[in-house]
Order: C-alpha cells, then sequence, then structure tokens
C-alpha cells in the first residue's frame, strides 16, 4: 500500500504522549496514529467504550459494595 506523509500540529505534550504509547506497543508514531484512525473508522473504539459502560453499569453494585466496605474500615475510597 502506498504511504502518505501528513502533517499535524499538535500540542508538544499530546506529541510525547503519542511517542510513548506507540514506543510501548512497539510501533512507529505513525503506525500507532493509523491503528488510532482505523479503530474510531471502524467503530471499534465506541463498541470498546460501550462495553466498558456496558460492564460497569451491570457490576456497579459490586464496586459500591467494595467501596463501603473500604470506608466502614477505614481504609481509602476507592475512586
Amino acid at each position: 500500500m502506498a504511504k502518505t506523509q501528513l502533517g499535524a500540529r499538535v500540542d508538544e505534550d499530546v506529541a510525547e504522549l503519542a511517542r510513548r504509547r506507540a514506543a510501548d506497543l512497539g510501533l512507529s508514531v505513525g503506525d500507532y496514529l493509523a491503528r488510532l484512525v482505523q479503530d474510531d473508522a471502524s467503530g471499534l473504539r465506541a463498541r470498546a467504550v460501550d462495553a466498558a459502560a456496558r460492564f460497569l453499569a451491570e457490576h456497579q453494585a459490586v464496586f459500591d459494595e467494595a467501596e463501603r466496605d473500604q470506608v466502614v474500615s477505614g481504609g481509602t475510597r476507592a475512586a
């Protein structure tokens, strides 16, 4: 597949975060950005966010109970 050079201006902290995340995944920044765009365009990211929201909704009582247990036992509150 042919490659095209893109230029984008982002804040330095965003650029550094992209560099670090790409390195964590063993990707170049270009490949990392391509993956993000493909995931977004395919709806993969939206489906993942929806799945996480459903999981939290289904299991909220477990998290609430764990938080109550920590408060009762004098521990710090869960996030």
